[in-house]
């Protein structure tokens, strides 16, 4: 255990400036979205932007078109959010949507996952392939402030943890650790918003 802590630690001492800046920004963009500050959207565009580098040259290639997905939906859910109030509130997506948001992404992670094990030299393909079904939906329920997009991200994150540690991007993988414990955060002041509204998408 001693040992993970100190690689982990090294790892960090080693961090370049661009993972350093894509790891600050990625958590105020969290924090700001828990709150549903819509200047959250500016920070998201930042961290997107700089992990579609890093991604990639980690040869983590879903995970870098999935950064630059986010980079579109921060664009879109700045959009949204600019709304009026009455316009766009906490809301949730029901068992029906849930189930058929689970089977379909599951169903696109088995079949990239192949592919990309196949055919590239993808790093943990159905692992990331996992990550990247799974966050399309889960940023898209966001950008719509769908309370349960919270608790596909924090199941999302925890699963994230492991995959950049394996890729000694270990200050990301921190990251990911403390977006699990923002996200449980977002999600408890998500749920007390809609509870008070009980509005149903």
């Amino acid at each position: 255990m001693s040992e993970l802590i100190e690689n982990v630690w090294k790892g960090i001492l080693e961090t370049s400036v661009l993972e350093g800046f894509a790891v600050i920004t990625g958590i105020i963009y969290v924090i700001l979205a828990a709150k549903s500050k819509i200047s959250c959207w500016i920070f998201a565009l930042m961290s997107s932007a700089a992990y579609v580098y890093l991604c990639f040259f980690a040869n983590l290639y879903l995970e870098s078109v999935l950064q630059l997905f986010y980079f579109v939906m921060g664009i879109i859910g700045w959009i949204l959010w600019n709304r009026p109030k009455e316009e766009l509130t906490v809301r949730t997506w029901g068992m029906k949507w849930n189930i058929l948001n689970i089977v379909l992404s599951g169903i696109a992670t088995l079949a990239l996952g192949y592919f990309f094990k196949i055919y590239t030299s993808q790093a943990y393909p159905y692992l990331d392939a996992f990550i990247f079904s799974f966050c399309l939906s889960a940023t898209f329920m966001i950008t719509k402030k769908v309370h349960e997009g919270w608790i596909y991200l924090i199941i999302i994150d925890v699963f994230s943890i492991y995959l950049y540690g394996g890729r000694d991007l270990y200050l990301s993988s921190v990251l990911y650790l403390i977006f699990t414990i923002i996200a449980v955060f977002g999600w408890l002041e998500w749920w007390k918003i809609f509870k008070a509204k009980n509005v149903e998408f």
